[in-house]
């Protein structure tokens, strides 16, 4: 008697179940089409081959499906239809620009230039602006030299004359894509540059060359392909201004001619040094022998009286040679020798 409200109440238990399922799916398909029916939408008209199972796995992954959409509209209006959405989301994931890398794509379509898209993708993930290279492959664009932003304003160099002159040069250069990755910056162009136009004015036997023919630097540079290694392409090169600076030559002679004279000064000092240590040597050894012989003379006296104890000497000859020493001294008084001078020496020896 009990078993048919059981059932009853099992049966109601089921459609229970059932009808909140039911309403769990239906309240999903409604968050599914609230959520992506307009992106589906948009990109089924565009035949863009967006699914709605994309969408749905762009959202579990959080991936900008608005923007990945978008771009995948905009590659197949622009009729690019090799590019599916999984590389679009993927180049997202690795934190790229989508958008950018999308635009650069169909810039470099419409202009015929060779860019694919692992290419672009890897030239925006390496941080350069691959926008900017596209128009710039397109619409070359111009670089000063040297870069004003540095502070400098000219590249100055010194023909072999010596005189200075100061030049400005401009710099038509295009992106190039194949060695965007990897190549050198626009600093390395600058760089190049401001060598070669030394260079090319140094090798200038006077400055009076180079300003009646100011190409002269343009073709020296451009033959040496100062390009080669960096990410552009130089078309040309054109100087814009040249100024004449200093008289470098003369102003090194004058500093060498300074020097010299210096230098000069200084071994002439040192000459005038040895000059004066020498006299006063010389004087030194003046004195010692007028000692020596003050000493020799000294010595006289003691042999005479030596000579006159032995009987060596008499009287008679001591006066004779007294007699001598004063015709002496007095000839040389009248012939104004060294008696004359008055040192006294032939009073002292007698």
């Amino acid at each position: 008697m009990f078993g048919i409200p059981l059932m009853l109440a099992q049966t109601s238990t089921w459609w229970l179940v059932i009808l909140v399922v039911a309403g769990l799916f239906g309240l999903t398909v409604i968050f599914v089409l609230w959520r992506f029916f307009n992106l589906w939408i948009q990109a089924l008209f565009s035949r863009a081959s967006v699914s709605m199972t994309n969408l749905i796995g762009m959202f579990m992954r959080k991936v900008d499906m608005r923007s990945i959409t978008l771009a995948k509209i905009q590659l197949v209006k622009a009729g690019i239809h090799e590019i599916t959405v999984n590389d679009l989301e993927s180049h997202y994931l690795a934190g790229g620009n989508v958008i950018n890398v999308v635009h650069a794509i169909i810039a470099a379509n419409r202009a015929a230039i060779d860019l694919d898209w692992k290419k672009a993708c890897a030239i925006d993930l390496a941080g350069r602006d691959i926008i900017d290279a596209v128009r710039t492959s397109v619409d070359p664009k111009v670089i000063d030299v040297p870069n004003p932003k540095f502070g400098k304003q000219t590249i100055d160099a010194v023909a072999k004359d010596g005189i200075q002159l100061k030049a400005k040069a401009r710099v038509t250069v295009r992106t190039n894509i194949k060695q965007l990755i990897g190549g050198a910056t626009e600093e390395t162009i600058v760089a190049r540059v401001g060598e070669g136009i030394v260079s090319a004015i140094g090798s200038a036997d006077s400055h009076k060359e180079v300003l009646e023919n100011p190409d002269r630097i343009s073709k020296a540079v451009l033959q040496k392909g100062l390009d080669a290694g960096t990410a552009f392409e130089i078309l040309s090169i054109d100087i814009a201004d040249v100024d004449v600076g200093d008289n470098i030559g003369a102003k090194l002679q004058a500093d060498q001619a300074e020097a010299d004279k210096r230098r000069f000064q200084a071994e002439a000092e040192k000459r005038r040094a040895m000059a004066i240590a020498l006299a006063a040597e010389n004087k030194a050894k003046i004195e010692e022998n007028r000692a020596l012989v003050t000493l020799a003379e000294a010595e006289v006296p003691k042999a005479m009286a030596e000579a006159f104890r032995k009987g060596n000497l008499g009287i008679m000859d001591y006066y004779r040679m007294k007699n001598l020493q004063a015709d002496t001294q007095m000839r040389e008084t009248i012939g104004g020798g060294p008696a004359a001078g008055g040192d006294g020496s032939a009073e002292k020896r007698g």
